[in-house]
């Protein structure tokens, strides 16, 4: 962390409420030595005093943002400035946060936790849903597990992705994925009951964990969105014909549906979950079931053995005790 100020004692004040908190600390006393530095640690966070000398702490953080290295720095802006102007002028500069002089240690450390965290959240984010990646999915299914409590994991992504994105490019790519995205919230959100949680593995993949009960109901609306959108990806000859032709490796022409939604679903509804890893297995086993149908469709496991069953055209089933 990268304390920036030219008064001595503010900056050691600062330092040692941080280094209490187990940050480790770095200073600088100008703009010039705060970019020097900032280049060379790469911070987590910069504490910024406006009033620098020679260049100022506006300017400071300008240069800062558009740095390779230090552009992913969070920084908070410390000012005696009460003016909104002059705080609107530090956060259009791009700064994450003000502090008011003189402040409160614990206000201090409040912020720079937050800040902290809500950079975290962000760099864990995937870029393009701005849902949480693996490693906040991994930790939800984690306290999932841990804590008992019935809840489904829903393994979602598309069929036939690859070769549309091959076809019509990766913006429109990007827009079935972000249509997907959508789709998994909207459907998610209107169930109710415990929090739900949505996060994006990457690519056209995603998983959502609800409460068990939910499960079948949310994946017939996710089914549906999908269905009564997915048109809209295509130009029309292609929806017309019900398929695109996307030339292989030797030239030759092949012919791909429409995008499909496929969902697996491992809940333990009907069966104890010992770890995050076999939900993850059960849920993917089911979402290769999905997709041996000939339409957006969802699998749902209800094992409590081996034996397969198919449900309604729609969606698959395991249940208990049918040859």
């Amino acid at each position: 962390m990268l304390v920036v100020d030219d008064d001595p004692d503010l900056v050691r004040f600062v330092e040692v409420n941080l280094r209490f908190e187990g940050f480790e600390t770095a200073s600088a006393a100008d703009g010039e030595a705060a970019l020097k530095r900032a280049g060379e640690l790469r911070p987590d966070l910069i504490l910024l005093e406006v009033g620098l000398p020679e260049i100022d702490g506006y300017e400071v953080v300008r240069r800062l943002r558009a740095g390779l290295f230090t552009q992913q720095s969070s920084i908070i802006m410390l000012t005696g400035k009460t003016l909104s102007a002059d705080k609107v002028v530090g956060l259009t500069a791009g700064a994450d946060d003000y502090i008011l002089k003189p402040f409160d240690p614990l206000e201090l450390m409040a912020r720079v936790k937050s800040t902290l965290r809500r950079a975290e959240e962000l760099r864990a984010a995937n870029p393009l849903t701005r849902l949480p990646g693996n490693a906040r999915i991994q930790s939800e299914l984690k306290e999932r597990v841990a804590t008992g409590a019935q809840f489904a994991l829903m393994y979602i992504d598309l069929d036939n992705f690859k070769a549309f994105n091959d076809h019509a490019g990766f913006l429109r790519g990007d827009g079935a994925i972000k249509l997907l995205a959508e789709c998994i919230l909207s459907s998610a959100s209107s169930w109710g009951g415990e929090t739900p949680f949505v996060g994006h593995v990457g690519g056209d993949d995603f998983v959502a964990v609800i409460d068990a009960p939910g499960a079948e109901t949310v994946a017939k609306d996710i089914v549906a969105c999908w269905d009564r959108q997915v048109a809209g990806l295509y130009e029309a000859p292609d929806v017309e014909r019900g398929y695109i032709e996307v030339p292989d490796r030797m030239r030759r022409n092949q012919h791909f549906p429409l995008s499909r939604v496929s969902i697996g679903i491992a809940s333990n509804l009907h069966r104890s979950l010992t770890s995050h890893w076999e939900a993850v297995e059960i849920a993917t086993e089911m979402k290769q079931f999905a997709k041996r149908e000939e339409a957006s469709s969802y699998a749902f496991d209800r094992r409590q053995d081996q034996a397969i069953v198919l449900d309604e055209p729609s969606h698959m089933t395991l249940e208990e005790g049918v040859d």
